[in-house]
């Protein structure tokens, strides 16, 4: 029935695929080492071990090569089978050997819940580089914190990184994008049934004038795509990378009394230049691609573009 209505943002959730979609939204994955797992060379490996989890605290790195997963070898597996593998109950433990240099170590790390917060960043000089990961209740907070962080250890420019943040929540977006605008029309949201609100940057633009490039990807949308256009359309950031992916709509979910929901498209949003983006996606002002094999070889050319365009 829902497939009927020919909008491939209305779909049906089931008890476990609801619960699984707002624990997503949340940052709340459950139980496991606090890892992101990619694939390199066409073998799984640790792309970041996120701060303050078990997979950082048992020493593994960036650039490590899953080899096995508890006596399995771990050869081809795509990224989604290794984390499924390493996931588990909380307390329990998983040996991972992995190959670093050319060097192949074990570890047994003791699994535990993870919470991955929406915004992380680094310092690179003076250029800050803040990852935004995804649109949730906390994202506008923690990137405000994390501007003043950066500001107190003596940023200068930053690089806001949104590649593969497929948005979260539209109300977070003005906030977001407040951090550069004062006061300026971010987003404009229609109704199914007509109407129109137009969202006002929000907060204190702490960022007004720094120096700004914003990294996006096919993987980039919704409140991602929301925040770029207008960054873009007043011209207080570069933004660099490959064209985002395109959702100029807006759901609601529904629950429903057997812990099952609906997500139903309910308006559509344009931007402030009164473009909506849906199946179009954002242009770059400045397009760098990511093959394999900068991703095999552990280069970022558009990270690398970014810094110095705010660097120039």
């Amino acid at each position: 029935m829902v497939a009927a209505t020919g909008d491939p943002y209305t779909m049906y959730f089931s008890k476990k695929e609801a619960a699984d979609f707002n624990n997503e939204l949340s940052g709340d994955i459950g139980a496991g080492i606090g890892a992101e797992i990619g694939i390199r060379s066409g073998q799984p490996t640790i792309l970041r071990a996120l701060a303050n989890n078990p997979a950082e605290k048992a020493g593994l790195h960036a650039g490590d090569v899953i080899i096995a997963v508890n006596d399995e070898s771990a050869n081809g597996w795509a990224a989604d089978k290794a984390v499924q593998a390493i996931r588990g109950q909380k307390g329990t433990s998983v040996k991972l050997v992995i190959k670093r240099a050319g060097e192949t170590k074990e570890f047994t790390i003791t699994r535990d819940t993870i919470n991955n917060p929406s915004v992380s960043s680094e310092l690179r000089g003076d250029v800050g580089i803040m990852t935004v990961n995804r649109f949730d209740e906390e994202t506008v907070s923690l990137v405000r914190k994390t501007v003043d962080d950066l500001k107190n250890k003596g940023m200068k420019k930053l690089v806001v990184d949104m590649r593969g943040n497929g948005g979260g929540y539209l109300d977070a977006a003005p906030g977001v994008a407040g951090m550069w605008l004062d006061n300026q029309v971010v987003v404009s949201v229609r109704a199914n049934k007509g109407g129109t609100d137009r969202l006002m940057s929000e907060g204190q633009n702490t960022l007004k004038g720094v120096k700004t490039a914003v990294i996006v990807n096919g993987s980039s949308a919704s409140a991602t795509e929301i925040v770029t256009a207008a960054l873009k359309y007043y011209k207080v950031a570069t933004i660099v990378g490959e064209k985002t992916y395109g959702k100029g709509s807006v759901q609601e979910l529904i629950p429903l009394t057997d812990d099952t929901m609906l997500k139903v498209t309910i308006k559509r949003w344009y931007t402030p230049g009164d473009a909506n983006v849906n199946g179009k996606g954002i242009t770059p002002d400045i397009t760098v691609g990511l093959t394999q094999a900068d991703l095999d070889a552990g280069r970022d050319p558009q990270l690398e573009k970014a810094i110095q365009v705010v660097s120039q």
